[in-house]
């Protein structure tokens, strides 16, 4: 019984910690507007750097990352030792952001927040390293090659689950890995409607052009 309701606090806090809308509660607090209101209407870290600004927005990623990083760390290392309660703080803190209890069940797209949640894993799960940090330089090569934020985010998404089948990852992690890249893809499906009509924005590096319309 004491397993059962370990599991379920911390599915439950995970859930909690995700559901903090950090990039809302800076907008309130800095300038004192709703960001859905506003840019992209996405409570993410990209829209944050976009309506608030570099050091806001760098605030918000920071915070979303650690967001994921801590539950499967920290709170599923104490209650449920073990692959199992990692991987359920895991679904419940990036469903938490993505679907946030506080602002009637709306939020981000979960990139940030799964990233802090496999940063998380790999100090726990040393058979994910590899894996982990193959996709998040993929993020970085594709961000760089195209100044797409959505671009990047879906190809590191599709790539993970193809790189911890590489390595031989245990079975349930590969299924989270699955599980973040069906939820990536999906979240992502208005910026692949802009892209498909030549309307998604990019990031304003200096060897890229700047699309007039923001995301």
């Amino acid at each position: 019984m004491m397993n059962i309701l370990n599991f379920v606090l911390v599915a439950g806090l995970s859930y909690l910690t995700g559901s903090i809308p950090t990039a809302f509660i800076f907008g309130k607090v800095m300038k004192g507007i709703d960001i859905r209101q506003h840019g992209s209407g996405n409570m993410g870290a990209t829209n944050a750097f976009r309506v608030l600004g570099k050091l806001p927005g760098t605030a918000v990623l920071v915070i979303d990352m650690v967001k994921g990083l801590l539950p499967v760390v920290f709170l599923a290392g104490w209650l449920t030792p073990g692959v199992e309660g990692r991987i359920l703080a895991a679904i419940g803190v990036v469903c938490g952001h993505n679907w946030t209890c506080f602002l009637g069940f709306k939020g981000g797209k979960g990139v940030a927040t799964s990233a802090g949640v496999l940063i998380g894993l790999t100090a726990a799960l040393p058979a994910v390293r590899w894996p982990v940090g193959l996709c998040l330089l993929s993020w970085v090569v594709c961000f760089f090659a195209t100044a797409y934020i959505s671009v990047s985010s879906i190809v590191a998404a599709i790539l993970l689950p193809v790189f911890m089948i590489v390595f031989a990852v245990p079975f349930l992690v590969t299924l989270l890995g699955i599980f973040f890249c069906i939820l990536v893809v999906v979240r992502h499906r208005p910026n692949i409607h802009r892209l498909l009509n030549g309307q998604e924005s990019r990031v304003p590096l200096p060897f890229h052009k700047r699309t007039s319309r923001p995301t």
